[in-house]
């Protein structure tokens, strides 16, 4: 989900569908059709979006409508799939998002119940070159890429956590955990007009997965195969929060009786927020006291 100048926002649909809505006459337009999975978007300077599709990999839609061709599908010799967020720096590189290696969007929970590691951070620089950066991450979701360009944040879904990973510099190519022990889950991350970066926090962290994740793998991996209605569920609530590049929470915003659950993605512009959600066909709109 991504706000544009005009006002709109753009969003992908799990049909394949790329919309822009105008939140002040509620009209729809649909801007592309990949006819896969999309998930997270980017705007370039040119007004054309990357999009992560998670049948088909890495697109972009020149001038913002039409016919999406593909930047990446393949990486480490392996079809891309379950891209999740992507990030362009000035020149044309691409950072990208991948959540899982072992499960589809539509076995995510899975994912965070066996609790493996499996996501990736890739970069694609602008010659076409593809490589990946980081493994081993707990189901890689929202990224930002910091103003100077210096570094990247992730989203470890799976670990309550903010990561930041080094681009440039004496530390590059180094991580660290910027925010540990989230109460929520992070999904997506958006940089606001206000500067901050704004994160969705899917549901409370659930004492029943995080007991899970203390278990051998073993074990888990047979409970990741468990049907979904007896395993862990995410409790319903509406939650986003936000802080600066240095990991300061400045936003803890947890609206009550709201007909919405289950933010995946939130955007802020001029104090108005907009939600984006997996559970659901419709997007949110909120603006704080």
């Amino acid at each position: 989900m991504v706000c544009l100048p005009d006002g709109r926002v753009i969003t992908g649909l799990d049909d394949g569908r790329l919309i822009a809505v105008d939140p002040n006459t509620d009209g729809v337009e649909v801007l592309a059709d990949t006819a896969g999975h999309l998930l997270g978007l980017e705007v370039l300077p040119d007004g054309s979006v990357v999009m992560c599709d998670h049948d088909r990999g890495v697109l972009h839609l020149e001038g913002g409508r039409g016919r999406p061709t593909v930047m990446v599908d393949v990486v480490d010799d392996r079809p891309l799939r379950f891209a999740s967020n992507v990030v362009a720096a000035a020149d044309g590189t691409l950072y990208i998002s991948a959540s899982s290696q072992r499960y589809t969007i539509d076995n995510w929970r899975s994912d965070l119940i066996e609790h493996a590691g499996s996501g990736r951070l890739i970069r694609r620089q602008s010659d076409g070159k593809v490589e990946t950066l980081l493994h081993d991450l707990q189901f890689a979701n929202g990224l930002v890429l910091a103003p100077d360009e210096s570094f990247v944040l992730i989203a470890e879904t799976g670990a309550s956590r903010i990561t930041r990973y080094w681009l440039t510099g004496e530390r590059r190519g180094e991580t660290e955990v910027v925010i540990d022990g989230l109460p929520g889950y992070p999904d997506n991350l958006t940089i606001g007009s206000d500067g901050l970066i704004w994160c969705a926090l899917a549901a409370p962290r659930n004492p029943v997965l995080e007991g899970i994740h203390k278990l051998p793998i073993r074990a888990r991996k047979v409970l990741a195969r468990v049907p979904e209605r007896l395993g862990p569920s995410p409790e319903d609530v509406v939650w986003v929060i936000a802080f600066d590049f240095d990991g300061n929470l400045v936003h803890d915003i947890k609206p009550k009786g709201v007909d919405y659950t289950f933010v995946t993605s939130v955007a802020e512009r001029d104090g108005v927020l907009y939600f984006g959600t997996i559970v659901d066909n419709a997007l949110g709109v909120y603006t704080p006291d």
